[in-house]
């Protein structure tokens, strides 16, 4: 008896769910409903995705110039007073020592005033968290220094009013600590906040080219969307298309000239800001310092030969080697500025004059004249003419801070309101687009 084997039927395989989903999804979007669904998508998210970024770059940087910039200039301003105060501190308490006895009391109140001014702009610059951990550790070398520097000078004070000559001693010791820590940590302080401000204007300044080529990416998009649409419609214009466009072009605009317009006004608080303010801030400083040398020269009583090759350095700096600019040199400073400097200079040579004759009585043997000749109240005397030189160096450095602040308020008006037009165009975009492409879609249901 045959067995009869029946062979299995081979079938084919049913097709795979995820293959149909597939095909079902390529033939949505073949043709051109799909392609301008395609379009409508690709519209609406680059719009979005150009709308965010540059409303989002706008508000940082304008965070950053109203922040940063402006808190990094007020640091940078503390900084320089500190310093300031310091150096006019040790000019003046050497110069009250001169005297003999009891001190003037316009002397004794401008050192106090010092001292308390450097106290001041020491709390700003540390409760503002100036600079890096540099910038830290110089505020506390300050913070410790200080009170050693006011009690070395109030024992000075003490034995001078008594007339015992070891008073000279701590006053020199004072200078010292003076000199040797407390400028060269405010110095460095200085410096560590001017950083955070150069830091900051770069950032504040800086292109939103992120921002930018998404808008030219959208930009691009919406042309290539208009021309097909041209060409299978016959139709020109779009109105939601040309008014998306629009949107995206001024977008674009604004976001550029804001940027560029805030890069120069940053730039300018620099150029005509800050950099200057810098450089007289030295100048002043180096006059301060000239001033204290040529006190502690006659205090030293012929031993001040150090402190008198100090007093040159310094008015080589501030005035140059044959007393012809140095510091004071106009640069390309405004004629405010210009003018103080020539003001300035003009005071340098009468005091280098007038500092020779000091030198002369004292090396003489005619120290009480000499003595008149540095700290008397004469118009002739060195410190009346000192004091007229920081007077216009203090007028030239309130007029250049006055400069950065405007032009500061100038960034942060070029930014005003940006991130808002910037988000408000880029949903009229998207608005645009979409309307523009749904019109057409209509017209194939």
């Amino acid at each position: 008896m045959t067995t009869l084997v029946r062979e299995p039927v081979t079938r084919a395989p049913a097709a795979a769910p995820a293959a149909r989903l597939r095909r079902r999804s390529a033939g949505r979007f073949r043709g051109t409903p799909g392609r301008l669904t395609l379009a409508t998508v690709a519209l609406v998210v680059l719009g979005l995705a150009t709308g965010v970024a540059g409303a989002v770059g706008v508000r940082q940087r304008a965070d950053l110039v109203d922040g940063a910039v402006a808190r990094s200039g007020e640091l940078t301003v503390a900084a320089q007073r500190l310093y300031r105060a310091l150096s006019d501190a040790d000019a003046t308490a050497a110069s009250a020592f001169l005297t003999g006895g009891v001190e003037p009391v316009a002397l004794r109140e401008r050192y106090q005033a010092d001292i308390a001014a450097a106290a001041a702009a020491l709390a700003v610059v540390s409760g503002g968290g100036a600079g890096d951990g540099r910038g830290a550790n110089a505020v506390a070398r300050i913070a410790a220094q200080l009170p050693v520097y006011t009690g070395l000078v109030e024992t000075a004070r003490v034995y001078n009013r008594q007339g015992v000559p070891v008073g000279g001693a701590y006053l020199r010791e004072a200078s010292g600590v003076m000199r040797e820590r407390l400028l060269p940590a405010a110095q460095e302080l200085y410096e560590a906040v001017s950083g955070e401000l150069d830091e900051a204007r770069g950032d504040a300044g800086a292109f939103p080219w992120f921002a930018v080529a998404l808008g030219v990416l959208t930009l691009a998009a919406l042309v290539v969307v208009q021309r097909y649409l041209t060409r299978r419609t016959n139709r020109v214009f779009n109105i939601g298309l040309v008014v998306a466009t629009v949107a995206a072009v001024t977008a674009m605009l604004w976001l550029g000239v804001s940027a560029l317009v805030t890069a120069g006004r940053l730039e300018a608080s620099h150029d005509r800001g800050s950099e200057e303010v810098a450089r007289l801030a030295e100048a002043r400083i180096a006059a301060l310092q000239a001033r204290a040398d040529e006190s502690l020269t006659l205090v030293a009583r012929g031993n001040g030969q150090a402190f008198e090759d100090d007093y040159a350095k310094m008015m080589d700096r501030l005035a140059g080697e044959n007393r012809d600019g140095g510091l004071l040199v106009p640069g390309d400073a405004d004629e405010t500025t210009r003018a103080a400097l020539a003001a300035a200079l003009t005071e340098a040579r009468n005091w280098d004059s007038a500092h020779q004759q000091v030198r002369q009585l004292d090396n003489d043997g005619q120290y009480a004249e000499a003595v008149t000749a540095s700290v008397g109240s004469e118009q002739t005397s060195t410190a009346t003419i000192a004091n007229r030189l920081d007077e216009q160096l203090a007028g030239a450095i309130d007029h250049n801070s006055e400069n950065f602040r405007q032009e500061v308020r100038g960034a942060a008006g070029s930014l005003a309101g940006a991130d808002i037009g910037v988000g408000l165009l880029a949903a009229l975009l998207v608005v645009g687009a979409a309307a523009g492409i749904q019109r057409r879609l209509a017209e194939y249901r």
